[in-house]
């Protein structure tokens, strides 16, 4: 199973980029899809995670400038991200917690860079 992520991109301080990622039309179920940043020498870490039932969720730092959403008939998560600070920038990942026919597991996208300059 590929997730396409896509929206990364240069962006200014203050500014916005909008990130997307599907998963194929033919999985039928996915429970969570998130998004993680993993910024360099840092650890991989949970930025925004929707839930297919439940509370969304988000990093303590995003609260109030980021906004995770899903379109459940495209299998898409998205990530709308204002006011954008230089310490944003990193390598932003999604993930989906899937049900294939041959199982149940998490599955990443590749990642896409989001650069905020100040």
């Amino acid at each position: 199973v590929q997730l396409q992520a896509s929206g990364g991109g240069l962006v200014q301080a203050g500014g916005s980029l909008r990130l997307s990622c599907a998963a194929p039309g033919s999985i039928s179920r996915i429970y969570a899809m998130s998004w993680y940043r993993q910024a360099l020498g840092n650890q991989r870490e949970l930025v925004a995670s929707s839930p297919s039932r439940g509370t969304i969720t988000y990093l303590d730092s995003m609260k109030g400038r980021f906004t995770i959403s899903r379109d459940n008939a495209k299998n898409t998560v998205y990530l709308q991200m204002n006011s954008l600070k230089p310490e944003d920038t990193g390598v932003y990942y999604c993930n989906a917690d899937i049900q294939a026919p041959w199982g149940r597991r998490d599955y990443w996208g590749r990642g896409t860079l989001v650069t905020v300059s100040s």
